[in-house]
């Protein structure tokens, strides 16, 4: 059984994922790292050259085709855009939802046009951000509110609900 972490490009799954797998003596992957390493250039550098669609498809195409065992998988925001990525991530495991407010996200986030987020033409980060909450919430069996908490915290309370 894997624990798949969803949520907004800078509530911390990538973080929160290191520590819950020390904690639980589980593997960890990243799948931005994944799309990175088969792909040989940064995120940023196939949305920009590829277009959002494209970078979609390669996300869809890599999460789906994941075979993961016992592990802790943290997943790129934009992965919720796909039912057919989601699905194959329920399948293997639970679907936890680090839920941070946007007014944090949007503090913690300093480099959003270096960092590999999906964000269409006109869209600002607070329109990815209400877009993208319902399906957060329609895909998690859990959902961990990390707003206003220190990382520790977020995984005492992860390894509590687990």
């Amino acid at each position: 059984m894997n624990i798949v972490l969803i949520g907004m490009s800078g509530a911390g799954k990538s973080t929160l994922g290191v520590l819950l797998a020390k904690a639980l003596g589980m593997d960890y992957v990243d799948t931005d790292l994944v799309i990175q390493q088969q792909e040989g250039r940064l995120l940023q550098e196939i949305i920009d050259h590829d277009g959002i669609e494209a970078f979609m498809e390669i996300e869809e195409s890599i999460v789906s085709e994941l075979q993961r065992n016992h592990c802790i998988i943290s997943t790129g925001g934009s992965v919720v855009y796909s039912d057919k990525a989601m699905n194959a991530l329920k399948q293997g495991g639970q679907i936890i939802y680090l839920h941070v407010s946007y007014e944090e996200i949007e503090r913690r986030l300093t480099n959003i046009t270096t960092r590999g987020i999906v964000i269409k033409n006109g869209n600002s980060l607070k329109d990815v951000y209400d877009e993208r909450v319902p399906l957060y919430m329609k895909y998690s069996d859990k959902t961990l509110d990390c707003t206003n908490k220190e990382i520790e915290h977020c995984v005492s309370e992860l390894l509590e609900m687990l």
